[in-house]
């Protein structure tokens, strides 16, 4: 078996160039060589097993090899693989465009498909311009997203996108947004809420959008958590203050719910919890269970309607062949099914308190600082001096495969987003299991 592994692992380096990833660090930490899936859990070549506690870059909901799921797929595979959703359509993008648009009260009505999270930034900046320019006001064409936000990495969606080090390499060839204060709840001052911090934030987006109300078309937020920023929270009045700026300077709000949406912060869509609904929502990663890439933006009726006309131009003009593919929108069907069938937002209160419970006691430790949670998302950060701070997430992720967690901290942000199908046995041994990886990791450091 160890053969095996490592020639497998062999090959993936030559071949195989990998995301996200300085090449030259797996000189020194080996990848992961996954053979299966099953349940919560994934297996290595060596018949190894590792808790997959950030649903494999949080797509996985339900678990790997999810019976509903493979069920579906194989009596869709049997009767449509595919067909192009130019010229013609298929019931399940009809049935999952009408299942989302009741989640949302029928508010957002109309969905368009794409492939991954950054195409539907993408789609949504576009739509927005486009919906500006058809209307007779070309001049709105900026864009405004949150500091260290982060919404993918194609070249329209790194315009949004503020993280230093995308904006250093990239800078010369993408289209800068404005950038408007974070309400990070961690900013919080003595005596402060979090909702202190968002009316600060609130004051900064009123500032520029009283000076370029006018040349601006959307602002970009994901709501409750900006998870790749290193999970930093805010609160709900932050959504609902943004939804009444952007109504009184006639400013669309784009929802980038990628990776909050499908209930991982405790109710399907996060912006519910502000009682306000965007312009555009962008909704991937879990809403195909995590089996098979899909994207949708879903948008209003007065968003539609500038479109609708006899001028091709004045057509939205975006397309990718896999547009609607029926296998995805199958597995997208397949999850929203699977919430019915098992009341997944009750239960998950109840998971996530349990093991918020288990976790409780990381707030004593002297290098912990803001423990933190939304819905079944659970983050702290790590004090540490900087030299040690930059050897910490890899010195971690290999920790933590040794003790049976499949973990990738943000910097030195350690964080959770476990599938919702957790048991309590498996919750105890997430919580035990993390707790001894730090212990090794800040030991390690610190020697």
């Amino acid at each position: 078996m160890k053969n095996n592994s490592s020639h497998l692992i062999s090959r993936s380096l030559r071949a195989v160039w990998h995301p996200y990833t300085q090449m030259k660090h797996h000189e020194q930490l080996p990848l992961l060589a996954v053979t299966r899936g099953a349940g919560a859990w994934l297996y290595d070549l060596d018949g190894k097993r590792y808790l997959d506690a950030i649903s494999s870059w949080w797509v996985n909901l339900f678990g790997h090899a999810n019976t509903h799921i493979n069920d579906a797929l194989k009596e869709q595979l049997d009767t449509l693989e595919h067909a192009m959703l130019a010229g013609c359509t298929h019931e399940p993008a009809v049935k999952l465009a009408e299942r989302l648009s009741t989640l949302t009260g029928h508010v957002l009505g109309h969905a368009f498909f794409a492939s991954d999270g950054a195409s539907a930034v993408e789609i949504a900046l576009k739509m927005s311009f486009h919906f500006w320019r058809n209307s007779g006001r070309s001049c709105k064409r900026e864009f405004v997203c949150v500091a260290n936000s982060y919404h993918g990495e194609t070249i329209g969606a790194l315009g949004v996108t503020d993280i230093e080090l995308f904006k250093g390499t990239y800078d010369s060839i993408i289209r800068t947004a404005h950038v408007v204060a974070s309400p990070d709840a961690r900013q919080a001052r003595i005596g402060e809420q979090a909702r202190d911090v968002a009316i600060r934030a609130l004051d900064d987006v009123r500032r520029l959008f009283v000076e370029r109300g006018e040349q601006i078309a959307a602002l970009i937020v994901e709501p409750l958590v900006q998870c790749a920023s290193g999970f930093v929270m805010h609160d709900p009045s932050y959504l609902a203050g943004l939804r009444t700026l952007c109504d009184q300077y006639q400013i669309h709000w784009i929802a980038d719910e990628i990776a909050v949406g499908c209930a991982r912060t405790g109710t399907f869509f996060a912006c519910e919890q502000a009682n306000a609904w965007p312009d555009f929502l962008c909704l991937s990663k879990g809403i195909s269970g995590g089996y098979l890439p899909l994207s949708i933006v879903l948008t209003r009726d007065t968003i539609y309607s500038a479109f609708y006309d006899d001028e091709t131009a004045r057509g939205f003009l975006h397309s990718h062949s896999y547009t609607g593919n029926p296998l995805a929108c199958r597995a997208g069907l397949a999850t929203l099914e699977l919430f019915d069938a098992h009341d997944v937002l009750v239960n998950n209160r109840a998971k996530s308190d349990t093991l918020g419970a288990l976790l409780e006691p990381l707030r004593e430790h002297p290098q912990i600082q803001h423990l933190r949670r939304c819905g079944t998302l659970f983050a702290f950060d790590i004090l540490l001096p900087a030299a040690s701070a930059r050897q910490f997430s890899r010195c971690f992720f290999e920790c933590a495969l040794a003790n049976e967690l499949l973990l990738r901290p943000i910097d030195t942000t350690v964080y959770l987003m476990p599938p919702y199908i957790l048991s309590e046995d498996e919750q105890m041994l997430l919580a035990m299991r993390l707790r001894t990886t730090l212990t090794t990791v800040l030991s390690r450091l610190s020697g």
